[in-house]
């Protein structure tokens, strides 16, 4: 397990190097997932790419030379200056938002697609609620969420937890994010 860590923390690092970053990834492990963070740097918006996509290429990258090493580990989460931990963050704050709607209205919400690391995040915010519930529809880049208002919960039962107002400031990377929208049913 250690040969698999180090290689995978080396690989992402000489990779890192090619784009002319020279630095030290941290490497964790979190049950049977390598866990490599690439502190922030000059090429942070590079690095995460459009909506993620070169930070989802790179960990590609990074478990295919497990696999192709045989390795023991070879599931790997890359995040380069926290952007999956924030982007997590603030989906799980949307979701709480989401509920909040369903509830109130009755009715179900058609959520945007999603890949699906975005659709476990859903998924587990809302999970933790009662009174919706989540299921995921669809095909590859077309699979999305269906949040669903619960008949059998009497409406006292549901405790919205407070928003508490962020500390942190928004940066010019946070807001060209992939912003997930929700439609309703009934808009269709």
């Amino acid at each position: 397990m250690e040969e698999s860590i180090s290689y995978a923390k080396k690989y992402l690092e000489d990779l890192l190097s090619f784009f002319g970053l020279n630095t030290e990834v941290h490497v964790s492990r979190e049950d049977e997932v390598i866990e490599l963070s690439v502190p922030s740097s000059h090429l942070n918006g590079f690095l995460i790419g459009n909506r993620g996509d070169t930070l989802r290429a790179l960990q590609y990258l990074v478990s295919s030379a497990l696999r192709n090493q045989e390795m023991e580990l070879t599931r790997v989460n890359v995040d380069v200056a926290d952007y999956k931990k924030q982007r997590n963050e603030r989906l799980a704050e949307k979701g709480l938002d989401w509920v909040r709607k369903v509830r109130d209205n009755k009715k179900e919400m058609v959520l945007e697609p999603m890949n699906a690391a975005d659709r476990r995040v859903v998924h587990k915010a809302v999970g933790e609620l009662s009174g919706v519930e989540t299921q995921s529809h669809g095909e590859g880049r077309d699979r999305h969420i269906v949040l669903t208002p619960k008949d059998d919960e009497p409406e006292e039962d549901y405790v919205a937890e407070e928003d508490e107002p962020s500390s942190e400031e928004t940066t010019p990377q946070e807001e060209t994010t992939e912003e997930v929208s929700e439609t309703t049913t009934d808009e269709k």
